[in-house]
């Protein structure tokens, strides 16, 4: 009919198209697909030619792996002193943590990597109360291992004692802890139909994000004693811990404002048009599907907190590099290849840790995006 479009409907079905052919080739094509790509992989690979085999001998073939002191690393064309690291490496795990004690610290390492384990499986029963586990009774338990209690039977343990591995994972743990449940009521809060909410929750996050996290130790360190009297000055552990945990809320808090916003507006509507009020939309609809959405993101925010861990060296904590910074300067281990294979070691550390990290969050990812 004139001025009616008519509109075609195919009525012999279509088979099932083949699945497409792997392209597992095409990857490794790429690196020759231009003149630009060819020089690129020639320059490449001759550098690696070049440095490999003086790593290998470096770091394996001319390595000295057992000595008493630092004579055999100072001996002409000793690699690294991989003997330095097995004879400091208690001190890199526990710092000046009493030896008779340090089952303590083993115990609260065991307990973390079980607790995220329960956590993290995604066939995993009784998930809420890991999270609980995680977020509320293993910081309490580990503060009660680590520092001690008479009355259990725990000797006091001094924070100025605690260094190493166990700073780090100390920071790092707690600054975990804080930010993620911190961060969601202010991204919350920032998105609040209540205007002193809203307000507080901009000002926070935008000052924390405004300053450098060094400042930011610097005034809780400094500052904070300032307000409070003698008797309520706290340990010298808290205010970098708090420092730390506040940072990385108000960036958790950025990247969960964007999960929130991600979600169609049919989800709250639906949520809403069941009854539900708004903490129970939030715990039942909004925040599990806003988190699943984030997740690379969190584990960025993550991976950027551990190691961001390492500024507290700035107002006298002992972390794990401040730990192997002052292990090299011991003069019974001095020499030329101590300092490179030290800040190595503790690179291989920190990257171990982080890779750990970013594969678990790439393995969660899929298991955990809605279907």
């Amino acid at each position: 009919m004139p001025g009616i479009e008519a509109a075609y409907v195919r009525e012999i079905g279509v088979g099932a198209l083949p699945p497409p052919a792997p392209r597992n080739g095409a990857r490794w094509r790429g690196i020759f697909a231009t003149p630009a790509s060819v020089l690129l992989t020639l320059g490449g690979a001759a550098l690696l030619g070049f440095a490999l085999p003086w790593l290998l001998r470096f770091f394996i073939f001319d390595a000295v792996w057992g000595a008493d002191d630092g004579a055999a690393c100072r001996a002409p064309g000793a690699g690294a002193c991989w003997a330095f690291v097995a004879h400091k490496l208690p001190y890199f795990v526990y710092g000046a943590y009493p030896p008779a004690e340090r089952w303590r610290v083993d115990l609260v390492f065991a307990l973390g990597f079980v607790l995220c384990v329960w956590l993290l499986a995604p066939r995993a029963s009784g998930r809420r109360l890991a999270a609980a586990f995680v977020f509320v009774l293993y910081p309490l338990a580990a503060l009660l291992l680590l520092s001690g209690a008479p009355w259990v039977g725990l000797s006091y343990v001094a924070t100025d004692l605690w260094g190493g591995i166990l700073i780090t994972f100390v920071v790092a743990a707690f600054g975990i802890a804080v930010s993620l449940p911190f961060g969601i009521l202010l991204a919350l809060g920032r998105q609040s139909h209540l205007p002193a909410v809203r307000l507080a929750s901009i000002v926070f996050i935008e000052f924390m994000r405004g300053v450098p996290l060094i400042a930011v130790l610097f005034m809780a360190a400094t500052m904070l004693p300032l307000f409070l009297t003698e008797r309520l000055v706290p340990d010298r552990l808290v205010p970098p811990l708090l420092g730390v945990a506040f940072f990385a809320a108000a960036y958790m808090a950025e990247v969960v404002r964007g999960g929130l916003q991600a979600l169609p507006g049919g989800q709250r509507e639906a949520a809403q048009a069941l009854g539900l009020h708004f903490w129970a939309m939030q715990r039942l609809v909004i925040l599990p599907q806003a988190l699943r959405l984030v997740v690379p993101a969190i584990a960025n925010t993550i991976i950027g907190l551990f190691k961001d861990t390492t500024l507290v060296a700035t107002v006298g904590i002992f972390d794990f590099l401040r730990a192997v910074d002052s292990a090299r300067l011991d003069p019974k281990w001095g020499g030329p290849t101590i300092t490179p294979t030290a800040y190595c070691f503790a690179a291989l550390v920190y990257f171990l840790f982080c890779f750990a990290m970013s594969r678990s969050a790439a393995w969660l990812e899929p298991r955990r995006r809605p279907r």
